[in-house]
């Protein structure tokens, strides 16, 4: 089945016959949600065409019918979404597939961001850049300098599933890990030609249960804020506002800024952890040195980071 058939079919079972008004007192059933034909009816479409829909076997479905069929299922705005992207996927794999880089603006955005940590996070959730607090809170056992480095990136779902320090760093591990498969869900819809993401998703899928679980739940649900509680080794329990800025100009790129209360105990130690998690000093490369970036392969000059 395709991805499309399993996405609607997830729904389909999760939705009680009850909720959409079609329960009959003695109706034995084989599946837990709606049938095929009891969808398509709900939906006012023919059962053979909603049929071909799941089966992949159609792919010009009107925005009134992937309409109806949202609301008939009572699908989210981000499933809504998803459902656009798996039913349209030529539309989809048309969107701009250019490498992922910083622009020298979102890094001067970022490194201004001096009292919160900050990253800046790729469409398949590559760290693409951080501050020093970023560095500090979430992988301060990394190099500072990884994100920098294209080939070895630190990736935000890898350490979230497989690395014991970022683990542990969630006071609330679980509800992160919803959020992450939810994200990349809706993130293998909209980029369904990106084969390093599809690599990444299997790659969980077999190293982490948790994932590979969450995963056939079939969640979707876009970046959102949050208030999050964290458990850092050095400076103890933070709670922090989690905000998510997109970049119009770098479609899949984002902002994450953890803020703390004003004069809060979390506003305290991140202060403190600014002082113990800094990066050391280092020299400015000599002129005409540098580095490749992931863009093009051309090589620009490295310009010492502000603090260091």
């Amino acid at each position: 089945m395709t991805e499309l058939g399993e996405f609607l079919r997830s729904r389909r079972n999760r939705l009680a016959p009850a909720e959409a008004g079609i329960a009959r007192p003695g109706d034995r059933r084989r599946v837990p949600g709606l049938r095929r034909e009891e969808l398509a009816q709900l939906a006012g479409v023919s059962v053979t065409y909603y049929t071909r829909l799941e089966q992949g076997q159609s792919r010009n479905a009107s925005d009134a019918v992937l309409g109806s069929l949202a609301r008939v299922l009572r699908l989210t705005d981000d499933e809504h979404a998803h459902l656009l992207s798996l039913a349209r996927p030529e539309r989809s794999a048309r969107r701009n597939r250019r490498p992922e880089r910083v622009r020298p603006g979102v890094r001067i955005l970022l490194e201004s961001v001096r009292d919160s940590p900050a990253l800046v996070i790729g469409r398949r959730t590559d760290v693409l850049a951080w501050n020093r607090l970023g560095h500090a809170l979430i992988a301060p056992h990394l190099d500072f300098d990884a994100p920098d480095r294209c080939a070895s990136r630190p990736n935000m779902a890898r350490l979230i599933m497989l690395d014991a320090h970022v683990r542990d760093l969630y006071v609330n591990w679980r509800r992160k890990v919803e959020d992450l498969v939810g994200y990349l869900r809706l993130a293998s819809g909209q980029y369904p030609d990106d084969e390093q993401l599809t690599t990444l998703i299997g790659e969980l899928c077999v190293k982490s249960e948790e994932f590979a679980s969450g995963w056939a739940r079939h969640p979707v649900k876009d970046c959102a804020s949050h208030v999050r509680a964290y458990r850092h080794p050095l400076v103890g329990e933070l709670t922090l506002h989690e905000e998510t800025l997109r970049l119009p100009e770098d479609p899949g790129q984002r902002i994450a800024i953890l803020s703390a209360e004003p004069h809060s105990p979390t506003a305290e130690r991140l202060a403190l952890l600014a002082c113990l998690g800094a990066p050391p000093v280092r020299e400015s490369p000599p002129f005409g040195a540098g580095r490749t970036p992931c863009s093009n392969g051309a090589k620009v000059k490295a310009e010492p980071r502000p603090g260091m």
